[in-house]
Order: C-alpha cells, then sequence, then structure tokens
C-alpha cells in the first residue's frame, strides 16, 4: 500500500497522478494553454477533495438546492417519492424519457415469453446465480465477493484495496489491487439490469429485493472520493448508465421505495459531479472519454430534476461529437486497432442516437454517417459463424448487457444498427438478435422482421485507414473468410495494441481455423500480459525470436512495427493482399518482412484454401518461425512437413510449408484468451528455419470435409527458386508458379510475373490469373503482355469468347489464334460482325485497335 502523497509524488491515477512530477512536467512542454489548464483544474480539485474532504453522504437539504426549484416538494424524501411517483406514471403510460422498451413493458414480457424463451430462461439463470451470491464476470464465471459484496475485494488474488482517497490508490499495481479490473466489473452493476430484466420476465420482488439490497450496501461502503470504485470515471459512468436502467427496471417494485431513490439520486449527482470534474480529456482520450461523456448524456437525459443536468446533458454531448471524428477513421474504423474496443464505440454512439431521440435532440449527419461506417465495418468483421475475431485488446466488458450471447458475439449490437438505419445486409449478417427487443422496444423489433435481409453483394472490402482487410468467398455459414491487420500499430500511446503486424485470421467450411490469441489480462500478471500481445501470440512470423513491436510497461511500447499494404484485389477466382512491416529493420543486421496472402475462391469439387508467402529481405543469418494457432478444441499433428488438424465435426484442415532454406515443423502447446481472464490451451504449428540473406516461404492451407469422396491432394512441384504446387480436388486442378519474378512454365501457359495460377475443370483449362508480371501466354497461342506492370491479369475461356479482367496498365496487346466471336474485356463486351482474321489487337483507354489481320 502506498505512503502518504507528497508534492511532486507519482502516484498514478484514473487522470494523471495526483500532483505533477518533473518528468510529466517535461512530457507536458508544447501541449497546449488548453491541456495545462484543463489538467491543472484537475489536480487542483483532487488537492481539494484531499485537504478539505467532503465524502460523508449528502444531506437532504444540500440534495434539494440540486433539484430545480419547481420540482422540489417539501423535503427531500418527498420530492423523491414525487420524482418515483412520476416514473411510474410514464412508464405505465408509455412517457418515459428513456429508451424505447421501457414504454412497452407488457409487450416485451410477452416477445420474450413467445419468441425468445431460451434467452429468458437463460436471464432468470443468471439471476438466481446472482442471488445466490456467484457472478460471471469478464471471462470468469462464478466468482463471490461475499454477502454483502466486499465492494473493495479482488476475490481471486485475495487483495483489498483501503478505503482512502481514491488518488491515492496505486490500482495498476497487482500487489495492491490484484487485478482491479475483476473489482471494477463488479463495481460497474451492470449485474443489476440482469436482476432487473428477470424481474420483468418474473414478477418476482426476490430480484427487486437483491438490488436493494445490493445498492445499499455500495452505498454504504463507498462514500463519495473515497475508494478504488472512484478512481476511474469511465467506472463512475458505466455504473450510474446501470443505476439509471435499474430505476426504469425497477419503477414498479415497493422495493424501490422514496428513501432508496432519494438515496440513489443522492449518488447520481455526486457520479455527475465526478464527471464533470474528472473527464479523461487528455489522460486517456479514447473510449474511456467517449464513455465518461455517454454516462454525463444518461444522466442529463434522464434526470432532468438535477438542476446541473442540462450542463452534463451538454457537456456529454459536446464530447462525444468532438471525439467521434477523432476516434473513428475515415473508413469506420476504431482508431486504436482493437476489434471489441471497435464493438465499446459502436454501441456508445448508438446509446447517443437513440437518447437524443428521446431527449428530442438534433444531431449532426457525421453522427449516422460515421456510424453507418462503424456498423459496416462490424458487418464485415463477423466470421461466417457469427463471432468476431479479437484483434488487440478485449477487455470484455459491455456498455450494457442484455442477452446470454458470447462475449465475441456482436451480432446484438449490427441488428439494432439494421433496425434504426434499414440495413437488408446487415441483417442478413445479424441474424436473430435479442437484445434489439430490450433497446428498441417492439416496435424496433418488428422494424427489424419487416426488412428484407439481403446478404452483401460484395464479397471483399478494404478499410485502407484501419488497416484491415477482409476476403471472402461467400456470406454463408461454410464459406472461407480471411482477416488480415495491415494497418497502425495503433493510436496514442498505443495502449491496446499487439504486436501483430500482418497476422491474419482464417475460417471456413464453419470453422474458425487460425485465430487471435487474444488477451487474458491487462494488469493481473505481467507475464501473461506481454505472451499474449506478443508476435508469438499471432499468426505471423518471428524472426530471432522476437517480437516486431517491443513492449514495455502493460500500456506502452518501446519500439513499434509500422505496416505497409502495396497491393489489394481480385482477380478471377483469385483474392490478394501484399503488405510489409519494418519491425525488424531494427536488428544490427536489418530484416524487412513481406507479406502476400491469396484467398482462392472454391469451385465445383475444390474448397477454398489459403495460399500466405512470407518474404525476407534481410542482412546476415537469422532465425524464423512461422506461427498458426488453431483455436481451442482443434487437434494438430505434425506429419514431416504436412500439420493436419481436425475439429470433432468432421472437418478437417492441412497446412504445408515450403522454403528456400530447410524447415523443421513441430506441435507446441500455446494458449488463447476468448474472454478477458479465460484462458485455454491450444494447438500451435510452428515452422521453424536458420538461413543466411533473402529468404522466402510459402504456406498453403486447404480445409476439408474428413468423410468427403474428394479430399484435396497437394503435390509439390518447385525448386529452389520457385514454389510450385498442384491443388488437385476431383474434377479441379489448380497448377500454381510463386516465385520471385522471371519466367514460368505451367502445364499450359507459361508466366513472366511474381505468381501465376492455371486453373482446369475435367482437364480442360477455364482460367488462369498473373499478379505482377508483363507477360500471360497460353499453349494454344493466345498471349497478353504490356511493358508495364501488370497488377492482375485473369483470362477466362468458353467455347468461342475470352473474357480478360486487367488492371495496372493503360495498355496491353493481346494475340491469339483462337476463333473468337467476342471478348469481354474488364466487364465491356466487344462483339463482332464477323469471324475476325485478325491475330493482335491493342487495347487502351480509347478501345481495340487491330494490328494484323
Amino acid at each position: 500500500m502506498p505512503g502518504r502523497p507528497t508534492f511532486l509524488s507519482d502516484i498514478v491515477t484514473e487522470s494523471g497522478p495526483m500532483f505533477i512530477s518533473v518528468s510529466q512536467l517535461k512530457k507536458l512542454r508544447g501541449r497546449s494553454l488548453r491541456e495545462w489548464r484543463v489538467r491543472g483544474t484537475q489536480q487542483w480539485h483532487r488537492l481539494t477533495e484531499l485537504l478539505l474532504p467532503r465524502t460523508a453522504e449528502m444531506s437532504d437539504d444540500r440534495w434539494l438546492r440540486k433539484i430545480v426549484p419547481a420540482d422540489r416538494n417539501c423535503s427531500g424524501e418527498g420530492t423523491a417519492a414525487l420524482l418515483l411517483e412520476r416514473l411510474r406514471a410514464a412508464t405505465e403510460t408509455g412517457q418515459a424519457r428513456f429508451l424505447p422498451a421501457f414504454n412497452s413493458r407488457a409487450e416485451v414480457v410477452a416477445t420474450m415469453a413467445e419468441r425468445f424463451s431460451d434467452e429468458s430462461a437463460a436471464i432468470v439463470a443468471r439471476a438466481e446465480r446472482i442471488c445466490a451470491g456467484r457472478f460471471a464476470l469478464l471471462g470468469y464465471d462464478d466468482l463471490r465477493f461475499g454477502d454483502p459484496p466486499n465492494w473493495h475485494l479482488e476475490p481471486l488474488a485475495g487483495k483489498r484495496t483501503p478505503l482512502v482517497h481514491w488518488s491515492r490508490i496505486a490500482y495498476l499495481d497487482p500487489q495492491v489491487a490484484g487485478d482491479k479490473k475483476l473489482t471494477w466489473e463488479l463495481n460497474r452493476h451492470g449485474y443489476f439490469i440482469t436482476l432487473g430484466q428477470a424481474y420483468w420476465l418474473t414478477g418476482d420482488e426476490r430480484y427487486a429485493e437483491v438490488f436493494a439490497s445490493h445498492v445499499s450496501s455500495w452505498m454504504d461502503a463507498n462514500p463519495p472520493a473515497l475508494g478504488i470504485n472512484w478512481a476511474s470515471s469511465l467506472e463512475v459512468a458505466f455504473r450510474a448508465i446501470a443505476w439509471l436502467w435499474a430505476i426504469h427496471l425497477f419503477a414498479a417494485s415497493p422495493q424501490l421505495t422514496p428513501q432508496l431513490l432519494l438515496r440513489m439520486h443522492k449518488y447520481l449527482a455526486a457520479h455527475g459531479r465526478h464527471l464533470e470534474l474528472y473527464l479523461s480529456e487528455y489522460f486517456s482520450p479514447n473510449t474511456h472519454l467517449t464513455g465518461e461523456a455517454l454516462g454525463l448524456l444518461y444522466l442529463g437525459v434522464t434526470l432532468p430534476e438535477v438542476r446541473r443536468a442540462l450542463v452534463w446533458r451538454e457537456r456529454g454531448l459536446r464530447v462525444l461529437l468532438a471525439q467521434l471524428p477523432l476516434q473513428v477513421r475515415g473508413d469506420g474504423v476504431y482508431f486504436e486497432q482493437t476489434t471489441y474496443y471497435h464493438r465499446y464505440t459502436t454501441d456508445f454512439y448508438l446509446h447517443l442516437l437513440l437518447l437524443s431521440e428521446a431527449a428530442h435532440l438534433s444531431l449532426p449527419a457525421l453522427v449516422r454517417e460515421r456510424l453507418t461506417l462503424m456498423l459496416d465495418h462490424l458487418m464485415w468483421l463477423t466470421r461466417p459463424d457469427g463471432t468476431a475475431p479479437l484483434v488487440g485488446d478485449d477487455d470484455s466488458g459491455r456498455l450494457v448487457r442484455l442477452s446470454a450471447r458470447r462475449l465475441d458475439d456482436f451480432r446484438d449490437t449490427l441488428a439494432a444498427g439494421a433496425a434504426l438505419f434499414q440495413r437488408g445486409d446487415w441483417k442478413a449478417v445479424a441474424g436473430e438478435a435479442v437484445e434489439l427487443l430490450w433497446l428498441l422496444g417492439p416496435e424496433g423489433l418488428r422494424r427489424y422482421d419487416r426488412l428484407s435481409a439481403q446478404p452483401p453483394g460484395e464479397c471483399t472490402k478494404a478499410f485502407p485507414e484501419g488497416g484491415f482487410y477482409v476476403m471472402r468467398d461467400g456470406w454463408e455459414r461454410d464459406d472461407a473468410y480471411v482477416l488480415i491487420d495491415g494497418g497502425p500499430h495503433g493510436a496514442l500511446s498505443c495502449a491496446h495494441a499487439h504486436a501483430d503486424a500482418l497476422s491474419l485470421e482464417f475460417a471456413a467450411l464453419g470453422t474458425a481455423w487460425l485465430t487471435d490469441s487474444g488477451t487474458c489480462t491487462y494488469t493481473g500478471d505481467a507475464k501473461l500480459r506481454d505472451l499474449f500481445r506478443s508476435t508469438q501470440a499471432h499468426n505471423t512470423v518471428t524472426v530471432d525470436g522476437i517480437s516486431q513491436s517491443e513492449m514495455a510497461q502493460p500500456f506502452t511500447w518501446r519500439s513499434r512495427a509500422q505496416a505497409a499494404v502495396s497491393d489489394f484485389g481480385r482477380a478471377g477466382f483469385l483474392t490478394f493482399f501484399a503488405g510489409s512491416h519494418d519491425g525488424y529493420e531494427r536488428l544490427p543486421e536489418p530484416v524487412t518482412h513481406e507479406r502476400t496472402v491469396i484467398l482462392v475462391r472454391a469451385e465445383a469439387s475444390q474448397p477454398a484454401y489459403l495460399i500466405v508467402r512470407d518474404s525476407f529481405a534481410a542482412a546476415g543469418r537469422h532465425h524464423y518461425a512461422i506461427r498458426w494457432h488453431f483455436p481451442p478444441g482443434v487437434a494438430a499433428f505434425a506429419e514431416g512437413r504436412l500439420v493436419r488438424a481436425e475439429t470433432g465435426n468432421g472437418r478437417q484442415l492441412r497446412l504445408s510449408v515450403t522454403g528456400t532454406a530447410g524447415l523443421e515443423t513441430r506441435i507446441e502447446r500455446g494458449q488463447a484468451s476468448r474472454a478477458y481472464g479465460q484462458r485455454e490451451e491450444t494447438n500451435v504449428a510452428v515452422f521453424e528455419a536458420q538461413g543466411s540473406r533473402d529468404q522466402t516461404f510459402t504456406s498453403v492451407i486447404i480445409p476439408s470435409l474428413i468423410e468427403s469422396a474428394v479430399t484435396p491432394d497437394l503435390i509439390n512441384i518447385g525448386d529452389q527458386t520457385s514454389s510450385g504446387f498442384r491443388v488437385c480436388s476431383g474434377t479441379v486442378v489448380d497448377v500454381w508458379r510463386l516465385s520471385n519474378g522471371g519466367s514460368r512454365s505451367g502445364q499450359r501457359f507459361a508466366a513472366a510475373g511474381a505468381v501465376f495460377c492455371e486453373r482446369y475443370i475435367c482437364g480442360q483449362a477455364v482460367q488462369v490469373c498473373l499478379l505482377n508480371g508483363h507477360e500471360l501466354k497460353a499453349a494454344d497461342g493466345t498471349v497478353v503482355n504490356s511493358p508495364q506492370l501488370i497488377r492482375y491479369c485473369a483470362l477466362r475461356f468458353e467455347s468461342d469468347q475470352i473474357e480478360i479482367a486487367i488492371d495496372g496498365v493503360s495498355r496491353f496487346v493481346l494475340t491469339t489464334a483462337r476463333a473468337v466471336s467476342s471478348l469481354i474485356i474488364n466487364g465491356q463486351r466487344i462483339a463482332f460482325d464477323h469471324q475476325p482474321q485478325h491475330t493482335a489487337m491493342v487495347f487502351d483507354g480509347a478501345g481495340w485497335q487491330a494490328v494484323c489481320a
């Protein structure tokens, strides 16, 4: 436990040290006058609270002075009784100034019973566990804090923080607070909402009794400004939001007495004051700041009788609007590069929209525009099985949790967005979603039901500012999905970033095969924190056994790898990505990592599969380790240089890696965290090699059904200068050549370029694709060439027609000896009045011209 602070001490608090240290004064050089003023004001308020503490519960007279005069009714308790009577009348008549569901209790309950009976049972079961003192928080299933709960306890480490001014608690120190997130998650009181839902669904007063008992106990144990539960302004905001939900959910219960409501209002006023004074404008201007602003908006909208309500509402709204273009990039991606915090931020702004409608506030067009982009990104992130990848940090918290869905299932947010914005593509991905009913009410659910679900028309999507790249071969559950992280390391101090540049996820045949390892912990265990955010925990390559980015403290970095994307697109049956990062250029003998990812679309008996080519421009000799992480429950076996993975549902995946240096293959035990605090053992396929100078490794990843009559076969036909192989599956054969340039011959084609692939069906060439080359030749004399570098070229043959998709050149020559009746070039058909005698044609932006007949 820290001792008494002295001037210029470095005691950490939510908004910074209690006093400004010399090192922090140096950091403030060059900062704006406004930042100096805000930080100085917050430090002054902290000092005032320490020297002139006002930690006793607010008196009735003082609380009455905070109420609008027109809403006062003699005494504090009399005023509370008036406010409670108004609340009950408003909810009974459908006039509540809150979210739409609170005006339709009877219909919400009836719909839950008729349509969501399993969800209703799950909510009630969770409420029963809460009544028994057993809490499911974050990734933990059965935490116990005592009865009544010890509100300052971290139960796993057995740490209890003292009841001193919040600025004196070093909550980042596990020796002081254990993992403070466990304590904070209980004290967010999100479970009050679960109790309230169960109360609605059953009418059982036991749930209201537990709520009343717990909130009373909390107020007894947490005087304003004292203890760890005032140390984070974000936790204060989330708790205030949960209390406001609970007040509306328990409005009809006799357990919500005027006396209890009076105490809660006093504490809500203290919450509002704390948020107003200690917004994280410069300490954590990320989801901390926007979440705190949303808390102010909630208080300002739902407590109009409080004199400061208008100030809270306007300030919360102002911060949320100002932060939107700062925290959400122009392509809709949350700026800290974490998918979980992207969901958080999307929820924040959905609630902003709903509260603004309830309070009849007008919002600028930017809110809907940027929220649309955020929801679109959420749709593209969603895996075919409905779960979401956990890229970057995941703290497993929720703004409000209204269903029993997995924490990595974000579809409830997407469903709410679909109903609000009338987007059938979002609905097609979201499916059924119970939270929508509790947020938007029965009319919102009816709007959702009337909406026609239409899968998106595209299968590839780039988010160039955020750096996420998505490849699919369809939107059904068994279709293939690839997510690549090619963006910035993070934002601000990169507190929530991982060392995962160019890492990817892959799902196919209804199975997530290659996944991110997750987060597990923040401050509870320093070694685990570093393990889960290291490069070794991601689907990419380590050089000399170190991470691309160097870790420092739990939320800081010594060095940061910067990724750059050079290409992303679609050509014929291929979708491709190319990028690099400089994380290993810091080595004494520098290495630059380049990665090419190719998703091959399924056709006939050939399943979709993945090719990953890792190239290293290197000085000196280095050790390389390619890691592919399987999720929990997937068995893996090394068979020579081949790794075979299997699920329990008849799916398998075969993974083969070839390289210019000799490779050793093994399976190592890894760890994955699908929710904060949760940890499971996994299998990791590791391919290791040592080599001097430049190196290239090619991974071929093929999923299939174990009992399928046709199992894809991989046959290597390469040499030391190129990777060559065939993927054969029944009637379909793909012939590949990958090199670092020069001419390569395939089965019936030849090419000058980095990558080309021939696809045959029943022995007939149907399509050929070239990436980054100058020429593509067919055995029948068809040639496409250009002195410019062709980004991609795909030729498809069908009887007397040739279809060409080409990009990257303004001019190219097509030569053919075929009898051709028409050409399709980049979707435009060129028809001939008679069988042409031309064997060569030049194409440019103005059209085509015959060269010879």
